[in-house]
């Protein structure tokens, strides 16, 4: 890590691989960016008194400020995305705070074993912690270079770019750290809890 808190790049798309060969079963590639999400874009730019926080089983809980987050270590990491609605778009390439350091700053406690991301609205995704402790998952606050567009989650969205896309919650707020998993919103209605695109993990039945 150098002293502007850049952590580096990281590809999770094989430099010079057959298109073929990145895209799960089921999927197809588009070249746009589809907008999906539950409920209206909450807002442009973030009330004055936005804030980020990490709480529940963990030995230091935080809260940031836009501000203040936008001062913690960065990392850029190129990556190929699959929504559970059947497309996928390869080499996308965002910047924001890498999770593992996140991770290491708040020391979650033995009990936790699980995440439920909490967005604007109410909205909520629940994901295993261990599916949060790799290189590529970031609270990205940047795509393609330039500031978050609202439709895509301005100012915070969690990346998880090896799970179906909805685990990468737009307008995030708050991870909940837990001993126990809880459902999320599109988990409560049958959507898989462990959604890893290569093995069809669309539904939990």
């Amino acid at each position: 890590m150098d002293q502007t808190g850049t952590a580096g790049t990281v590809r999770t798309a094989p430099p010079g691989a057959d298109e073929r060969e990145r895209v799960p079963p089921g999927q197809h590639v588009v070249r746009d960016f589809p907008v999906l999400h539950v409920g209206a874009v909450p807002y442009d730019e973030a009330p004055p008194d936005w804030d980020f926080r990490v709480c529940g089983e963990v030995a230091v809980p935080m809260r940031w400020t836009l501000e203040e987050l936008r001062e913690l270590p960065t990392r850029r990491v190129t990556c190929d995305v699959h929504c559970v609605t059947s497309w996928s778009k390869l080499g996308t390439t965002w910047e924001g705070v890498p999770v593992t350091w996140l991770l290491e700053t708040v020391r979650p406690l033995p009990a936790a074993r699980y995440v439920l991301a909490h967005a604007e609205g109410g909205y909520t995704a629940s994901l295993a912690l261990d599916d949060l402790r790799r290189d590529d998952v970031l609270l990205a606050y940047r795509y393609d270079g330039r500031e978050l567009d609202p439709e895509h989650g301005r100012p915070l969205r969690l990346l998880v770019p090896h799970l179906y896309f909805w685990k990468s919650v737009k307008w995030l707020r708050r991870l909940e750290l837990l001993g126990r998993s809880q459902l999320g919103f599109w988990e409560r209605y049958g959507y898989s809890s462990t959604a890893d695109p290569w093995k069809e993990e669309r539904y939990a039945f």
